[in-house]
């Protein structure tokens, strides 16, 4: 009997378990923040046709931006997203914002945290801190979006968009003042 071609394998498997596995792996360190049980995750997600797969509202984490224009924008996300992916995906108008998609190349994701949200966050790494050297309103409590991953316990918290963007792309954007 001929040995099962990968692609068969992978159908009956997936025919067998009702899962699909889409494995558009990222690329390597693109979200270096968010740990390699995230990176996992996302290498290789499960797509289930089980009710149980899909998160309830519960589940979900609440995050409130205060933009530029000190507008609140009311976003959720999954526990493991970055608070990049929680704007990306809530398709939140935030002008600039993630413009690199989180690969440490920008500062545009700064954002400016509460004090005791501050001190739960995992530490900084020299690259996050190399270019929160080139952020624009820069404060004690700034850290990048794209590398501060959602936990339970940051649930219902308030961040703020500073009010202008630094890119080392390009010259300074004063948007509050144009």
């Amino acid at each position: 009997m001929a040995a099962l071609g990968p692609v068969r394998l992978l159908r009956a498997a997936a025919a067998s378990s009702r899962r699909w596995l889409f494995c558009a792996s990222p690329i390597a360190g693109a979200w270096p923040g968010c740990g390699s049980a995230a990176a996992a995750v996302r290498a290789a997600r499960p797509f289930s046709l089980s009710a149980r797969a899909v998160l309830s509202s519960e589940d979900k984490i609440t995050v409130h931006f205060i933009n530029r224009d000190g507008d609140k924008l009311t976003a959720k996300g999954k526990p493991g997203d970055s608070l990049l992916d929680v704007v990306v995906n809530n398709n939140l108008d935030i002008d600039g914002f993630g413009a690199c998609e989180g690969t440490l190349a920008c500062s545009t994701c700064h954002l400016i945290f509460e004090d005791h949200i501050f001190e739960k966050l995992d530490a900084i790494t020299d690259e996050e801190m190399d270019m929160l050297d080139l952020a624009y309103g820069l404060t004690e409590t700034s850290r990048l979006g794209c590398q501060i991953c959602l936990k339970k316990s940051m649930d219902n918290m308030t961040v703020r968009v500073p009010e202008a963007v630094a890119d080392v792309r390009q010259s300074v954007d004063m948007s509050k003042n144009s």
